[in-house]
């Protein structure tokens, strides 16, 4: 007589796919309405950060976006303003192995009514041309000189010395674009990752996980080590978040508000560096569709409000950081001067970040 219990206990392989499951059943069905154009932001940064990262997905997990794929030509003809998401969103799961081939004749469709013809940004107009690539068109005709107005833009460091978020995240964006997320080089030289380091600085001294890991990323695919400082900063972070699952019954419980940003790029970071992705995903689920908010505590006050506040209200500061440490750091609170020392600490470029940071130049006429 046996006393042997064999337990059906998943493995690591099950329990990827079982949390990458959970996270596509709460995005496509429960944070917003497929009519909602950040259901298709949300939704197509998921299967972005699943599709890059090499993630194994079985079909049958895919099925939350049946709907959507089977409707996709419709929803493009309907919405050709937001081509860029709803290519995105049918590439990326033919990519993962839903079955159809729409992305085909929907980048064909799109090449035709020239949508990239409407885009006023270069930044837009490669990102359309890396989504029609992937079927082998091109949209551009130009795209070379796209390209090169945008390496022009980013080999200026000292444009990203500067808290400027929307800059620092079209940074990281032109980076994936040119790397096409990774898949080959983006031949960046000394300036260009001058312009990370710097833009990582403002984040990392900003306490902003968001963008750092996007950074952080962007370095990666560039086949640039990050800083040991930001990315272990980064882990830390990441066991503070929370994935829980929440009772879309009761009124004002859709996780629309959460930190889902913070999550899914913080996610895609350790993905880039070869560890498992979403571990804080619950693998139990009360139902088949269970919906995820997802929450961390709020940081205290960040070092690089601190230490701008300090900088504009001196009458004559200089932009050599050796001149001005020490008049900074008198006026720091203790957890604002400990973040610098660590980002001090985290670069070899930091007077050379600080010459642009101090803003030290006076206006002449």
């Amino acid at each position: 007589m046996s006393n042997v219990v064999y337990l059906n206990v998943p493995g690591p392989k099950e329990r990827r796919a079982a949390r990458s499951g959970a996270l596509i059943r709460s995005f496509a069905a429960h944070r917003r309405g497929p009519e909602d154009v950040f259901w298709l932001k949300e939704n197509a940064e998921l299967l972005n950060i699943l599709e890059c990262t090499g993630q194994e997905v079985p079909t049958s997990l895919l099925e939350p976006y049946a709907a959507f794929y089977e409707n996709a030509p419709e929803k493009l003809a309907f919405f050709p303003q937001y081509y860029r998401f709803i290519l995105s969103l049918t590439l990326d799961l033919e990519a993962l192995g839903l079955p159809g081939s729409h992305a085909e004749s929907m980048c064909a469709w799109a090449l035709r009514q020239d949508l990239t013809g409407g885009e006023t940004s270069d930044i837009q107009r490669v990102e359309a041309f890396r989504l029609l690539q992937r079927r082998g068109m091109d949209p551009l005709g130009d795209q070379g000189a796209a390209e090169a107005r945008l390496r022009d833009f980013i080999a200026r460091p000292e444009r990203f010395a500067l808290p400027n978020k929307k800059a620092a995240f079209e940074l990281t964006h032109i980076v994936f674009y040119l790397s096409e997320y990774g898949r080959k080089n983006p031949e960046l030289g000394p300036k260009e990752l001058r312009s990370l380091e710097n833009a990582g600085l403002l984040a990392f001294l900003d306490g902003n996980l968001d963008l750092l890991a996007e950074i952080c990323v962007a370095m990666r695919y560039a086949g640039f080590n990050p800083s040991e400082i930001w990315e272990e900063w980064i882990n830390l972070r990441m066991k503070d978040f929370t994935v829980s699952e929440i009772d879309t019954g009761q009124a004002g419980q859709r996780p629309v508000a959460d930190v889902y940003h913070e999550y899914l790029t913080s996610s895609w970071l350790a993905g880039v560096k070869g560890q498992s992705l979403f571990d804080q995903v619950p693998l139990r689920h009360r139902g088949e569709s269970g919906a995820l908010a997802f929450h961390r505590p709020r940081a205290g006050t960040a070092a690089l409000r601190e230490i701008s506040l300090q900088l504009f209200r001196m009458q004559d500061r200089s932009d050599a950081w050796t001149a001005m440490r020490s008049q900074i750091d008198a006026q720091l609170t203790e957890a604002a001067r400990a973040r610098l020392e660590l980002a001090e600490a985290s670069t070899g470029h930091f007077d050379a970040f600080f010459e642009d940071f101090a803003r030290a130049r006076k206006v002449s006429a």
